[in-house]
């Protein structure tokens, strides 16, 4: 089937990267009041997360050396609510894949499900709290602030959701997702998270902030005094530098790879723009009529919650999904749409040839085109020659090579268009 040539583009976001990332941190926190006020002996829980943050391994490396510094006794938690399979040996072995060992850290791992019940929030949720946390003296979680993939408002990802949600350890995680059905996240997250502060356990937490290169740009230490109105502040700084596919709209968006270590939906939302209220309804997003996701990247542990949003997936994606993992990621989210299992065929030829022809156009050579390997890594890209016209009104996008034909192998399926980033 013919279809556009593609031609190889650059967008050149500006580059915010930290010269010295454990620099930063220990300055950060060197400088905040609220570790001040630490007792020396103190036992300080550092929580982590699941998500691919870059350099999460010498944050939380800087963050233990610096309470050491204080003659404090760190140890580390995984924080993320039902990710590693809800189960406390899958969350270490998240951690342990970024790096985060007790060897390398010089401090305890101690990972576990077991939840104290804290209090109750106005509405009626009951609050839990990881028990080793409760148990510390002081708790200080290492979170980046980025927008959320499942809602919009003035706190989305951050310090404050993983205080709420990832400290609540699964038990918490599926109430608050579906006390959420009916208030909406937001709301929930707020008010959750002020009976954790209320608790008198929560010290701050490290803000981390990333450009649209995910190198590490910023880090804040934020004390849980005004958590609030300075996270708020860091994630309109940080949604002001959100890259976005290079058109404003797109008839199919190939996407290489997705999986938990590029987001909690497999992909991000805000990239693909895709919902559980369906698609194309985030606003400042382009327009993606049909969406195919080609791989599981080995890193999301067969966790393929979001691969419902793609409109059409390979068979080797499929066979390498872990149904136990992403079906408990979806049923303690309350929902179910981002764990169905789309329309999948053996090759990427046959994947590329039966959905474009659902695109809308006559002409399926009318239809255009980007391919991605990733929505984390969206600076380099290949678009079709019909978006020529407005990518060269844009003087921040450079075209590097092209127009190409799109090439598959003798078995049928794409030839690589990216080289492979870790994250």
């Amino acid at each position: 089937m013919p279809t556009q040539r593609l031609v190889r583009i650059r967008q050149n976001f500006p580059k915010r990267a930290l010269a010295d990332v454990t620099a930063a941190v220990r300055a950060t926190l060197e400088a905040a009041d609220w570790t001040k006020k630490v007792k020396p002996g103190s036992r300080i829980a550092i929580g982590a997360g699941s998500r691919g943050i870059q350099n999460i391994d010498v944050i939380v490396k800087a963050a233990v050396d610096f309470w050491k510094s204080r003659d404090c006794q760190p140890f580390i938690i995984p924080v993320m609510g039902s990710h590693g399979a809800a189960t406390a040996e899958g969350q270490a072995d998240v951690l342990h894949h970024y790096g985060i060992t007790e060897e390398r850290m010089g401090a305890p791992v101690i990972s576990s499900l077991d939840v104290v019940t804290i209090g109750t929030t106005p509405e009626g949720i009951e609050v839990s709290m990881d028990k080793q946390a409760f148990e510390a003296d002081g708790v200080m979680l290492c979170s980046r602030v980025k927008w959320h993939t499942d809602f919009e408002g003035g706190l989305e990802s951050g310090v404050h959701k993983m205080m709420a949600i990832g400290l609540g350890k699964w038990a918490g995680a599926k109430r608050y997702h579906t006390w959420a059905l009916r208030l909406g996240m937001e709301k929930v997250i707020r008010s959750v998270g002020q009976v954790v502060l209320g608790s008198g356990k929560m010290l701050g937490g490290l803000a981390i902030l990333e450009d649209a290169w995910h190198n590490t740009a910023e880090v804040h230490a934020i004390g849980a005094a005004t958590i609030v109105p300075e996270e708020e502040k860091l994630l309109a700084l940080t949604k002001s530098w959100k890259a976005n596919i290079p058109a404003k709209e797109v008839d199919l968006l190939i996407v290489d790879e997705m999986g938990k270590t590029f987001s909690g939906a497999g992909m991000d939302t805000k990239v693909v723009n895709r919902s559980v209220e369906g698609p194309n309804v985030w606003k400042d997003v382009p327009v993606v009529r049909r969406l195919f996701v080609r791989e599981l990247s080995n890193k999301s542990y067969g966790n393929a919650i979001g691969v419902g949003f793609a409109d059409i997936t390979t068979d080797r994606l499929v066979n390498a999904i872990d149904y136990n993992a992403t079906w408990v990621n979806g049923l303690t989210s309350s929902t179910t749409q981002p764990g169905a299992t789309p329309m999948h065929f053996a090759t990427d030829r046959d994947c590329v040839e039966k959905i474009i022809e659902t695109c809308g156009r006559g002409n399926p050579n009318d239809c255009s085109i980007v391919w991605i390997p990733n929505t984390m890594d969206i600076a380099e890209c290949l678009v079709s020659e019909n978006l020529l016209p407005e990518i060269e009104q844009n003087p921040e996008i450079e075209i590097i090579s092209g127009p190409q034909e799109i090439d598959f192998d003798s078995a049928g399926n794409l030839i690589p268009a990216f080289e492979a980033v870790a994250h």
